[in-house]
């Protein structure tokens, strides 16, 4: 039987073929790859330079929006540059380690930052509904607290998977054709019995997806509530603005990653799920940044400030 023979110069366990169908247009795919990338970072840290310069966002709100800042560079960042190397170089191949690499930080930055939503939805709740408790319950304690549990719960979260995956053996092809490590993509190259991670998967999108999704709603049905029964409409102008940037990415978040990877997956859908996987492994977190920059009195005015600061030094 002839060998196969896969477009890469060093021997590797997988193989990406990610967009290399589309040899045409594969310019246009690693421009485009390119600057959603470097936006997307230099979006997030200087999201989160502003937060940390300013004093006045020195808020709870904004101490879970800079984790968020930090999941969104880690998790673009595992994926895109390997994602820009394929698509220019035709390279497809990815060693295990990096492939398994590419699972855990991607479980990791999905759960963690699920969970951060909900962190972020509390204290919305908590800000709105009953202010006059607001500094004696999201203290800095409870903050640290809240955002550790997120990080440990992501990293075991991960870990399983992790230990699970490096039992399974891959005797026959190694072509994942996917965009990433997808998970479910990786399953269905093994000959191993993949029952454990299936039941895994289902739990998660449980556990760490509809679960926190629908502890995000029961706060906001609490907060709209609130909200009008202020008699005030410039109260009610204020409440909102506080939380339609935060509402607006969970939106963005939860829908886009909950629909694409708990839907079957099919042959004949293979193509347009590497297609709607880009909503959210790129633009979603080059979105994130302009939601709560752009929709946010606050950033926007700190911003001005330290533009104004710069400019007379």
């Amino acid at each position: 039987m002839q060998e196969k023979v896969y477009n890469c110069s060093l021997p590797s366990d997988f193989y990406l073929l990610a967009f290399i169908r589309y040899e045409s247009i594969k310019l246009a795919f690693f421009i485009a790859l390119l600057l959603m990338y470097l936006f997307c970072v230099f979006e997030n840290i200087l999201v989160t330079i502003i937060v940390c310069l300013t004093s006045q966002l020195h808020t709870p709100m904004y101490f879970f929006l800079c984790n968020l800042t930090l999941l969104d560079i880690i998790y673009v960042t595992s994926i895109l540059p390997k994602l820009i190397v394929i698509t220019i170089t035709g390279n497809t191949g990815i060693t295990d380690t990096g492939c398994f690499t590419q699972v855990f930080l991607y479980v990791f930055c999905i759960g963690t930052e699920f969970f951060l939503l909900v962190c972020m939805a509390y204290d919305r709740y908590v800000a709105i509904c009953i202010p006059l408790r607001y500094m004696l319950i999201m203290n800095q304690r409870t903050c640290l607290i809240l955002a550790a549990f997120c990080c440990t719960l992501g990293v075991f979260n991960a870990m399983m998977y992790a230990l699970l995956i490096s039992k399974l053996s891959f005797p026959g092809s190694h072509e994942i054709n996917h965009v990433f490590c997808h998970m479910r993509s990786i399953l269905q190259l093994s000959h191993s019995n993949t029952k454990a991670i299936g039941i895994l998967i289902t739990v998660d999108g449980v556990v760490l997806g509809f679960f926190p999704f629908t502890l995000i709603l029961i706060s906001y049905v609490y907060i709209i509530s609130t909200i009008l029964k202020i008699h005030s409409r410039s109260g009610r102008s204020k409440a909102f603005s506080s939380c339609s940037s935060h509402l607006t990415v969970v939106l963005l978040f939860c829908l886009t990653s909950l629909t694409l990877n708990m839907k079957s997956e099919t042959e004949f859908s293979q193509e347009q799920d590497k297609m709607l996987s880009m909503l959210y492994i790129a633009f979603v977190p080059v979105l994130n940044p302009l939601v709560y920059s752009l929709r946010n009195k606050d950033v926007l005015e700190a911003i001005r400030r330290n533009i104004s600061k710069r400019s007379k030094v």
